[in-house]
């Protein structure tokens, strides 16, 4: 899989992306970054990518020249809808673990990390198809937002990950909490770990690890819940929950 990042800040991008399981996956070929600096496409000697707005008002807005330009590079004979273009902002769809997956699926995806005040409206109408938040706060440019979504969507990645069903337990990968997880000691400071866990019974275990992941979910986030297809199983486990709750 291959993220082609368009940002004004090139260097933001060298420690994270070599580091941990992005490092590695780059290593082994399993995706291809490739950062796109805007400012490549700028016609004036001052590489400028910002201007005022028109109407007036505060702050400065990226201009649309040198990102339809950015964009285009990497499109090159391509139509644009061939791939989703990402504009990382404030006003999408807010990013969680089901967009991870979707762009899991695509080979090739292109992200735009605006910054300053906002990008020019035609990046938004007549660039990008799609458009991605990730939640209710601003940050200073869409940098960070596209470290995040390039390391969540690596680790859904084949091959990324050692074990995949590392990545099929972790927490929202089916819309609820991941349970409690514990290794050695077993006894530290005089904390135990729970005696099913060591009981070598899996079918007890696995009960446990689901309970437990359910009873996160109802304490934390309950809604969650609503957006989650329960087993039968799993309706009898929040039933005994909320019972012992409520006790």
């Amino acid at each position: 899989m291959k993220f082609n990042i368009l940002t004004l800040f090139p260097g933001m991008f060298r420690g994270p992306f070599e580091e941990s399981i992005v490092k590695s996956a780059i290593e082994n070929g399993i995706i291809e970054i490739n950062i796109v600096d805007i400012r490549d496409f700028t016609s004036d000697r001052h590489r400028t990518t910002d201007d005022y707005p028109f109407g007036g008002g505060s702050g400065m807005i990226l201009k649309p020249e040198p990102v339809f330009l950015a964009v285009e590079s990497v499109l090159g004979d391509r139509p644009a809808s061939s791939l989703p273009i990402i504009l990382l902002s404030p006003q999408g769809r807010v990013f969680n673990q089901q967009i991870a997956k979707e762009l899991s699926r695509q080979q090739e995806i292109i992200l735009i990390c605006g910054h300053y005040k906002g990008v020019d409206e035609r990046i938004r109408l007549h660039l990008a198809n799609d458009e991605i938040s990730l939640g209710d706060f601003v940050i200073s440019g869409g940098e960070l937002a596209a470290m995040v979504i390039v390391d969540a969507v690596t680790r859904l990645v084949p091959g990324a990950l050692g074990d995949f069903s590392s990545a099929e337990t972790d927490s929202f990968y089916e819309g609820l909490l991941e349970c409690g997880h514990y290794t050695r000691p077993r006894n530290f400071r005089g904390y135990e770990v729970p005696e099913v866990l060591v009981s070598g019974n899996h079918e007890a275990i696995r009960i446990w690890r689901r309970r437990d992941s359910l009873r996160k979910t109802l304490l934390k986030r309950p809604d969650l819940l609503e957006r989650v297809n329960l087993s039968d199983e799993d309706s009898q486990l929040l039933d005994e929950i909320r019972a012992e709750i409520s006790n």
